[in-house]
């Protein structure tokens, strides 16, 4: 890992002018709620999106403008209380509630998130909500401007909540690079034209002047999308020319920080293990499977039970000794159909517990609530499989993070083809999580893998982890973008490099 200290050789060539980078981003990297007693509690997102991108925002000094969806978020900042592991600007920006709720929960989380996923909850399209979702755009557009203070910052604008900032940005920033990334999978065009608002959303994300996806497929099917529905031309690079605007299209698969503080700080396997056989009341001959997901319809978690079940109805050897921990935090609980979810996994754990449980065994242990970093990096060590599941993702990062955390070599990954993870740790057990049956001889040949194999598989996949890692993505995406500005595209790496030195820049606190 290369290291530098403080801001020395960052960027050396490029203005500093340039060197600015403003993530938009609907979540923020931490929330301040107040806690009963008037305390304020401070928690980290567990996003994927803020492991990739804080360290970067850090080494640039930038600033991430977000919602603010904690109850003190402002509060922390007008005191100037920001704690010191927040080494970057951040701006929060507050929705009136009315709004909010068309813009996150109804167009971006009922419209959208179902439309790109590729399962069977309908997408619900509501004129209010998308109106609600285009003021909502606007209104973060505005505060990314005012952060620019008249500069031309790199703008990197974060998933599928901003399809429409970019439009607005390209007003107010003219001057300004603008990069996209879209985190979750684009559909086919079919059924993306069901969208009454379709042609919006694209010439929205035009805007950008480099859009970034997590696969091949999801590129390709974006740029379908702007050819078929918008007439846009498409050059033989897939570089795509709208409306005197020019917007290229990349393919930038997310890593995980090989090197994470919490990796490093977590015991070895034997002691995280020992740990968690305790906590969990399991005998020390368990074989330990494990799911870290929100409680989204998208991650398969209902599916994972299932499987399990199979497991145990396949093979009778198993019960009291396979015990299945699946953490399940808590999401968007308002809409329907993530209560339905919860509804189903609760009811569908209970039934599967009541018929292989006994008084000292319990086969699968739902755990509903947010999981601290390195709790989750001390299961990730003490499992003998992780069982990944997604029905369908953008990339699923919890198969990096698993990899990344068997320093031991040891543990097989069990993952969905449909996880976009999928198209480059080819060494795990691939599964198609609707085919049970094959689901479960998957999950019996992952219990029962010789030692030997389980290393050669781990090594192949830890290679992968440690080479297409978060500064692999960072570097590649900020090199693309700055060269569209015309500034050198070696010198991204520096940043990049910098972003996960063990030397950051000083804090910025946020006005």
């Amino acid at each position: 890992m290369v290291r530098r200290s403080g801001r020395e050789g960052l960027l050396p060539h490029l203005p500093l002018e340039s060197r600015r980078v403003i993530v938009l981003a609907n979540r923020a990297p931490y929330q301040h709620d107040y806690a009963p007693d008037g305390r304020v509690m401070l928690t980290r997102a567990a996003s994927g999106l803020v492991t990739a991108l804080e360290p970067l925002v850090a080494a640039c000094s930038g600033t991430w403008v977000a919602h603010a969806s904690g109850t003190a978020d402002n509060c922390v900042l007008a005191k100037r209380t920001l704690p010191s592991e927040i080494r970057y600007r951040l701006r929060y920006v507050r929705l009136d509630p009315d709004q909010h709720r068309g813009y996150y929960y109804g167009f971006a989380n009922e419209a959208l998130w179902p439309l790109c996923h590729s399962v069977s909850v309908a997408p619900v399209f509501r004129s209010n909500d998308y109106r609600d979702y285009d003021a909502a755009n606007a209104h973060f557009a505005a505060a990314v401007a005012q952060e620019a203070a008249g500069g031309s910052p790199l703008v990197l604008v974060q998933d599928y909540h901003f399809a429409l900032a970019p439009r607005h940005l390209r007003k107010r920033l003219p001057a300004s690079t603008i990069a996209g990334f879209w985190h979750i999978p684009w559909p086919h065009g079919r059924a993306f034209r069901t969208c009454p608002w379709h042609r919006e959303l694209l010439t929205g994300i035009l805007g950008n002047d480099l859009i970034g996806f997590q696969t091949e497929e999801h590129a390709a099917n974006f740029v379908d999308c702007v050819r078929s529905l918008l007439r846009a031309d498409v050059d033989a690079h897939g570089t795509i020319h709208y409306c005197r605007h020019t917007t290229r299209v990349g393919v930038y698969p997310v890593g995980v920080d090989a090197n994470a503080g919490p990796l490093w700080a977590t015991p070895p396997a034997s002691v995280c293990r020992a740990r968690v056989l305790h906590d969990f009341d399991l005998p020390d001959s368990s074989c330990i499977g494990l799911g870290v997901d929100r409680m989204d319809y998208t991650k398969g978690i209902h599916e994972k039970l299932l499987a399990v079940e199979r497991l145990l109805e396949n093979d009778p050897s198993l019960r009291g000794r396979f015990a299945f921990i699946q953490i399940a935090e808590p999401s968007r609980d308002c809409l329907p159909a993530y209560r339905e979810e919860r509804a189903r996994v609760r009811e569908t754990t209970a039934r599967v517990n009541g018929r292989f449980g006994t008084t000292s065994y319990t086969p699968i242990r739902l755990l509903e609530a947010h999981h601290d970093a390195d709790e989750v990096y001390r299961l990730y060590r003490a499992a003998d499989l992780c069982y990944v599941g997604s029905l369908d993702d953008g990339m699923n990062l919890v198969a990096k993070e698993f990899v990344a955390a068997r320093n031991d070599e040891r543990g097989v990954l069990v993952l969905s083809e449909f996880a976009g993870a999928a198209q480059q740790l080819r060494t795990a057990l691939l599964i198609n999580p609707y085919a049970l049956d094959d689901t479960a001889a998957t999950l019996a040949k992952a219990v029962r893998m010789p030692e030997t194999e389980q290393r050669g598989r781990m090594r192949l996949l830890r290679a992968n982890v440690r080479t297409c890692d978060a500064r692999w993505w960072a570097s590649r995406f900020l090199a693309d973008a700055y060269s569209i500005g015309g500034e050198a595209a070696s010198d991204p790496e520096s940043i990049a490099a910098t972003a996960w030195s063990d030397d950051p820049p000083p804090s910025v606190l946020a006005m």
